[in-house]
């Protein structure tokens, strides 16, 4: 529970993991042409592709992480005082990682029994 963030953060963590991702196997590929000459031509071509579709995925997380975030509820984080986005029916503030929520009947709710409760409902359907 101490590692939870907000939703927009962990879109934009995974789309700043497949740039590392992708960059990484596109040097790395490259390098095959340093240690095998022409037989590391193969290894180049198929790191710069897989690491070029890793750099789209990414592109493509970022985008929509950023028009999810146009759309999301703004309010101020009651714990530590600064303005946060919200996106569903609860979310993590994103500097202290405070549970917030608009529905009235999960607002005074610990957070294992949200997560426990959320748990259910997604092992349900």
């Amino acid at each position: 529970m101490m590692f939870r963030s907000a939703k927009i953060n962990s879109f934009r963590t995974w789309g700043l993991l497949l740039t590392m991702i992708g960059m990484g196997l596109m040097v790395l590929g490259t390098a095959g042409i340093v240690f095998w000459g022409q037989a590391g031509k193969i290894v180049a071509a198929v790191g710069l592709i897989i690491g070029l579709i890793a750099m789209v995925g990414s592109l493509g997380i970022y985008f929509w992480a950023g028009m999810l975030s146009t759309s999301a509820v703004q309010l101020q984080c009651p714990e530590c005082g600064k303005l946060t986005k919200m996106l569903g029916q609860t979310d993590r503030c994103m500097f202290c990682r405070t549970i917030l929520t608009m529905d009235p009947a999960i607002a005074n709710i610990t957070a294992e029994a949200l997560e426990a409760q959320q748990n259910q409902s997604s092992s349900k359907g």
